[in-house]
């Protein structure tokens, strides 16, 4: 949960919630701004710099792949110190490691201590860790001015895991906030709550609507399938109707007809099903940003059960047809 705030919040503030909120797992303040970073000759553009407190690992995921984290006496002291994404170490130190080496940032010379776990490309346009940088706030404030008319630090807080919890957080956090800024209790107020559910929630619904678009379309192809499995069924069935009384008249019984017609229907189904599913298995070597297509074997036992199934349906009527032909009527027709 995070507070959006009009005067922007404020370090003082952040340590007021730290001591008083008790619904919280961790509360931290950050900062952020676009930078340039260099290291000799290389130099990365459209960096995503942030400070932040020591506390901020508490409420967000900080996975290092290399390095370590910051401690709190050297957060506290404003060491001029960095973690950086794994492209830029890629980009300013080529074929060769980064902890330990100086990058630049604005003219101030930072010292790497840790790399992001790769990430890869952030979804729906969110920045990736790939391209972001993490440093002490209060080497940040030596940068960028924060505060009324400059960079707003955004205070957030982890509550827990449940909805009673994350509740009781947004009533006290509001109610310390409206005290700390000596908010009478008619006055509305001047900072906001943004909860994190909110995006997750927006995000869920873009995927339940594709979900549906999928099974909407899905179940066009199979209807069209299906149309199209019966058509060559019937088809099967008039230029074999002579084989059919053949059968009838050697013995065969209804029932060997039926299942006999009903198998290549089946057959056919799961030709076209095993097919869309290789589709879909080549098609999960391919790169989407962050996301990854993966086929499980759940869903390839629901293709192909649903292949089956339409491969039932769409042959029963040809079969049952040629299962109750008259084997001396069967036999005349050429």
């Amino acid at each position: 949960m995070e507070i959006f705030s009009a005067p922007p919040g404020t370090f003082a503030e952040y340590k007021f919630l730290e001591q008083r909120l008790k619904n919280a797992e961790g509360v931290t303040i950050s900062a952020s701004a676009t930078a340039t970073i260099q290291a000799g000759s290389n130099s990365f553009q459209g960096t995503a710099l942030t400070g932040i407190a020591y506390t901020y690992q508490d409420v967000y995921e900080v996975a290092l792949e290399e390095g370590r984290y910051f401690s709190e006496s050297e957060i506290n002291a404003s060491r001029n110190l960095i973690i950086i994404g794994k492209k830029i170490a890629t980009t300013l130190f080529p074929n060769q490691p980064a902890i330990g080496k100086e990058v630049k940032i604005k003219g101030m010379k930072f010292t790497v201590i840790g790399i992001f776990e790769e990430e890869g490309e952030g979804f729906l346009e969110l920045p990736s860790k790939d391209e972001a940088c993490l440093i002490p706030f209060g080497a940040f404030n030596k940068m960028y001015y924060t505060g009324r008319n400059g960079l707003e630090p955004t205070i957030a807080a982890k509550g827990k895991d449940t909805d009673v919890g994350l509740v009781a957080l947004e009533n006290e956090m509001t109610g310390l906030m409206r005290a700390k800024r000596g908010l009478k209790p008619t006055q509305e107020n001047n900072f906001s709550l943004n909860k994190t559910e909110f995006i997750q929630n927006a995000i869920g619904s873009i995927f339940d609507v594709i979900s549906v678009a999928g099974w909407v379309i899905g179940g066009f192809s199979i209807l069209v399938g299906g149309f199209g499995i019966a058509n060559i069924m019937f088809v099967s069935v008039r230029e074999r109707t002579n084989i059919i009384g053949i059968q009838k008249s050697l013995g065969a019984k209804n029932y060997f007809i039926l299942f006999q017609f009903l198998f290549e229907a089946v057959c056919l189904s799961l030709i076209g099903g095993g097919t869309g599913i290789l589709l879909v298995f080549m098609l999960s070597f391919v790169q989407l940003g962050s996301l990854d297509l993966i086929l499980s074997f759940e869903n390839i036992i629901l293709g192909l059960g649903v292949s089956s199934i339409i491969g039932v349906v769409a042959g029963i009527v040809p079969a049952t047809l040629a299962a109750r032909m008259d084997p001396v009527e069967a036999i005349r027709t050429a």
